[in-house]
């Protein structure tokens, strides 16, 4: 039995988390943390410890792992606090700093734990998908990658959208420093070596990252699109339930899924 701890229950993520760990085999909700009334959270077991804090709720209740998409500004506390009582972290949370990011990454050295901006199974084989593309059709391809997410999203452009390209300039032997987030006014010709990001926001619309090759007289394009936020969901429960009995380390989903054969 993977003993769990969902941090912040009354999220959209949080309340999805709870709903499947009602079904998920194998696995027992013990923990949440959550800072608004009990009226106003998710019907929760009886037995399950609530709390304002993360490091509370595990002195209170022993935990296997926590799974955390709460705001990026919380991530690295909830690193520290599973880092101290040795539990392990999936942390689907987007957004974070470098420092944050850094921060987190540093919790690894001590306890397991799962990092990555999208939990989507498929979301990360489009991630393989897009690399191979893009060492196969090499330097003759402009490359742009277009997302889109509801109103309320913080961050832009989406941490998938970020991974997305990475992966396109890791293939092409580029880095950041080819990334045009924006466009306005007289730019001139795109340069040859660019990959372009672009930011939709509107509606409700739960996640959507489409990846362009554009070629002369023809064009590829490959795209993911999120209908219900439980891809999410239940990707980081596989997560929670392949971290178990795992040595410290930072991971991501592509080994959860052994899409490559050593960890990052």
């Amino acid at each position: 039995m993977v003993r769990t701890v969902v941090t912040g229950v009354t999220g959209r993520m949080g309340r999805a988390l709870v709903r499947l760990l009602g079904e998920a085999p194998g696995m027992q909700l013990v923990g949440a943390t959550s800072r608004r009334p009990a009226s106003e959270r998710p019907l929760l077991p009886p037995d399950v410890v609530v709390g304002p804090e993360l490091a509370a709720v595990l002195e209170t209740t022993p935990a296997d792992v926590v799974v955390d998409f709460t705001q990026h500004t919380a991530s690295a506390v909830h690193a520290r606090a599973c880092e101290a009582r040795g539990v392990a972290l999936v942390c689907g949370t987007t957004g974070l700093s470098d420092a944050a990011r850094a921060e987190v990454v540093r919790s690894a050295a001590h306890v397991p734990l799962v990092l990555s901006p999208n939990m989507s199974v498929g979301v990360n084989v489009l991630l393989g998908a897009v690399a191979l593309l893009a060492r196969t059709l090499g330097e003759d391809y402009d490359v742009e990658v277009l997302e889109a997410h509801h109103r309320m999203k913080r961050d832009a452009p989406s941490g998938t959208a970020l991974r997305l390209a990475d992966e396109v300039a890791r293939a092409l032997g580029r880095d950041r420093a080819a990334f045009r987030m924006a466009r306005e006014g007289d730019i001139g010709p795109r340069p040859a070596r660019e990959i372009g990001l672009q930011t939709l926001r509107g509606g409700d619309v739960v996640g959507e990252h489409t990846v362009f090759f554009f070629g002369d007289g023809e064009r590829l394009e490959l795209a993911h699109r999120a209908t219900s936020r439980d891809i999410f969901a239940a990707g980081a429960l596989r997560a929670a339930r392949w971290l178990k009995g795992r040595p410290a380390g930072l991971y991501d989903m592509l080994d959860v899924l052994g899409l490559k054969e050593t960890p990052p």
